[in-house]
């Protein structure tokens, strides 16, 4: 008999689990001041898309592109500046939700370690310091 390996979606407990991280999650987004001008006035279609979206990506049913088809990250998100530093303001929310959920520490490391590309894929804006009343 061939050993099953579960998946990151099982190993984190499944929908139910994903859900309150993800709605956790958008509660850290409402509450920061500096990411959530980036997000539409009205987080719940966005909420409910990156519960499909992460579900798949985790290993689990293929819902989000059921619904909208392939996911196409970077694309989704060019009318958004994202940049550096906010790319890891969000990575920072996504691993509060996940230790708050009580997520073991090795799946929450190998969920992050996972995510920090695709998020860092999504950055779009380069962020330039400017010097003023500095000249040559």
């Amino acid at each position: 008999m061939t050993a099953r390996f579960l998946t990151p979606f099982e190993r984190l407990g499944g929908r139910e689990v994903l859900h309150r991280i993800v709605d956790d999650f958008y509660a850290r987004i409402d509450a920061d001041g500096e990411l959530r001008p980036i997000f539409p006035d009205d987080l719940v279609p966005g909420r409910e898309r990156q519960k499909l979206f992460l579900e798949q990506w985790l290993g689990g049913e293929p819902l989000y592109e059921r619904a909208h088809g392939p996911p196409m990250m970077r694309r989704r998100h060019l009318p958004f500046r994202v940049t550096v530093p906010g790319a890891e303001r969000w990575l920072t929310h996504f691993e509060a939700a996940l230790v708050a959920e009580g997520t073991d520490e090795a799946l929450a490391a190998e969920i992050m370690t996972a995510l920090r590309p695709l998020a860092m894929r999504m950055v779009n804006t380069r962020e330039v310091e400017t010097q003023q009343g500095g000249g040559a």
